[in-house]
């Protein structure tokens, strides 16, 4: 659920469809993710555009909307494509509205009217970003109920429209409400409220100033501080696991990935866009059958092959992620040299042995992080990209993993080996060019110590074989 500037959303193509994406790749990033406005300043976005062609670019609303300057997340396998279905059968599908939504009592029930007062007209102004299924904007409303206010007064909301593009953001839309309607959890983006009107569809909810991690970790000219990283991984991990393990029922996110991980005024981390999540498999089952759908690059490769679901699917993306933090590198990157355009690819026979993941690390933290910390971290990646899916830990597992790692204070920095690694770098760095990401040591003493993962009983089997509301 993008409800910010950052927190773009891009889903699965029509797999008939990602040739002819290539011809279009210049065209869609040259013209961006909007095309116009039209009638109440809605946003009518090129996402039909996006679903037929692998690239898009941003604007500075959307600011996360690619995975890099010229290449946006790929969705994973396709199947039908959403932008295939008409507007009719869209319409039709909404009939029985009542029958598939499930309204929570704690959510509100806004008039289109009141949420159109509240975004300003919906104008370019309020625009935050674009969602999964629609265009986010900045509003205020009654801080107890659904009246607009001022700009600047009472609650900040983001409130999320439905592109009117077929089945699929009808279905999005109903999963939000569904599954935030009931889960309630400090880790999770708050939905505030919902409108059924005709045939406009909006969701309400709480307003993330800080945006994105997306936008935070690639877009930003200063490095996201190591702690602040690892703060952000323990709260997404509690996140999960709360989903995972602690709900009434099971729910598989499935679209675990840094733009959809927002950041409130303190950095705590909170899931956001709930529209590709399942129930978990119940009894007996040991895993969900369902379209493969994702962000490529993110999914588990059980899953990309088998169209199997399992929470052990979730956990495979965390890894992704944590990676991301790690290198400060994106999990699909066309821009970097042949050889390390898939960030797990690359980083597999640096996270397999000790003293060569120190070249993992983000070069643009300089050794400010620590030493123990960044040791844990890559090998929590590496239990979690385990091709054997039930090798990966739980995600409470990981949740423990991560608790002490943010005030870990043995800086890099201070570390003559690390001078060492920089004076290696520094001497190397014309032959590798690109900010190839080699670099940044830890100290020698600590550097030669065992690690352990929480006493963990997946640390013995993990040798890698070969695996949105912003200001």
């Amino acid at each position: 659920m993008g409800v910010g500037p950052d927190s773009i959303k891009t889903r699965v193509l029509n797999v008939d469809k990602l040739k002819e994406s290539k011809k279009k790749e210049d065209e869609v990033n040259e013209t961006g993710c909007w095309i116009k406005f039209r009638f109440f300043g809605r946003c009518i976005s090129s996402r039909s555009k996006v679903e037929s062609s692998i690239s898009g670019s941003s604007t500075q609303y959307a600011e996360s909307k690619s995975t890099n300057d010229t290449s946006t997340d790929q969705p994973v396998v396709p199947c039908a494509s959403s932008s295939t279905t008409s507007n009719e059968e869209s319409n039709t599908s909404t009939l029985n509205i009542t029958e598939e939504l499930k309204i929570a009592s704690q959510l509100r029930k806004f008039n289109f009217s009141e949420l159109k007062s509240a975004t300003r007209n919906f104008r370019p102004e309020s625009l935050l970003g674009e969602g999964g299924f629609g265009c986010v904007f900045k509003g205020w409303i009654n801080e107890n109920g659904t009246a607009p206010v001022k700009p600047g007064t009472g609650l900040t909301v983001a409130v999320k429209t439905l592109n009117h593009d077929g089945l699929q953001g009808h279905k999005e839309w109903l999963a939000e409400v569904n599954f935030l309607g009931d889960l309630l959890h400090p880790n999770l983006v708050k939905l505030i409220g919902y409108c059924i009107e005709d045939d406009q569809r909006l969701l309400v909810y709480e307003f993330m100033p800080r945006g994105s991690l997306e936008n935070h970790l690639f877009r930003r000219s200063l490095p996201l501080p190591w702690a602040m990283r690892m703060k952000i991984a323990l709260g997404a991990a509690k996140g999960l696991a709360f989903l995972h393990e602690e709900a009434e029922r099971p729910v598989i996110y499935r679209d675990f990935k840094t733009s959809n991980i927002l950041l409130d005024a303190d950095y705590n981390a909170k899931l956001s866009d709930f529209g590709l999540a399942k129930d978990g498999p119940e009894g007996d089952k040991t895993h969900v059958s369902t379209r493969v759908m994702g962000t490529y690059g993110y999914a588990a490769p059980e899953y990309v092959m088998t169209g199997h679901l399992t929470s052990k699917s979730d956990v495979y993306s965390f890894g992704v992620v944590l990676l991301e933090m790690i290198t400060g590198r994106r999990s699909m990157d066309k821009n970097r040299p042949n050889g390390e355009h898939n960030l797990v690819e690359w980083a597999r026979p640096y996270l397999g042995e000790r003293r060569r993941f120190y070249r993992l690390i983000d070069p643009r933290l300089e050794g400010r992080f620590s030493i123990r910390g960044a040791q844990k971290a890559a090998q929590l990646a590496t239990l979690c990209l385990s091709r054997d899916p039930k090798a990966r830990p739980l995600m409470s597992e990981v949740h423990e993993a991560l608790k002490p790692l943010p005030n870990l204070k043995d800086m890099a920095c201070s570390s003559p080996y690390f001078q060492a690694m920089q004076s290696e770098r520094t001497g190397s760095r014309n032959g590798n060019g690109n900010g190839n990401g080699i670099g940044n040591g830890g100290g020698k003493g600590q550097g030669g110590r065992s690690l352990s993962i929480s006493n963990s009983p997946y640390h013995q089997n993990q040798a890698y074989r070969s695996p949105k509301p912003g200001r």
